[in-house]
């Protein structure tokens, strides 16, 4: 678990902000990040997607945080790649409010 914090203060979230979004404990948020615990598999499940991320990222075995398979950055124009760093930054709140903008707008182009 070894990248969970940094994930977890890259969305300017607190243990409690967290653990109330993945229905866990401030304690289990803080005893996971401490390498006191480990999550079951379930758990990393959970983590992994609400983070965008891989397991293999929160468990330290790659330095890659992107999800395999997902896209390919070298795929990507400059400037979505410039809208992914953006939106990856944003507080989830407003990756949220950006995700139901999107839908909406999704629904009445495509």
């Amino acid at each position: 678990m070894k990248n969970l914090k940094a994930l977890r203060l890259s969305k300017k979230l607190s243990q409690q902000q967290l653990a109330l979004r993945l229905d866990l404990s401030q304690q289990t948020i803080y005893k996971y990040e401490n390498g006191i615990t480990e999550p079951d598999i379930a758990t990393l499940i959970k983590l992994a997607d609400y983070f965008n991320t891989s397991v293999d990222y929160l468990i330290g075995n790659t330095n890659n945080p992107q999800r395999p398979g997902i896209y390919s950055e070298t795929e990507l124009t400059e400037n979505e790649l410039r809208h992914l760093r953006i939106y990856r930054n944003m507080p989830s709140t407003t990756q949220e409010l950006l995700d139901s903008l999107l839908s909406e707008i999704s629904k009445n182009t495509i």
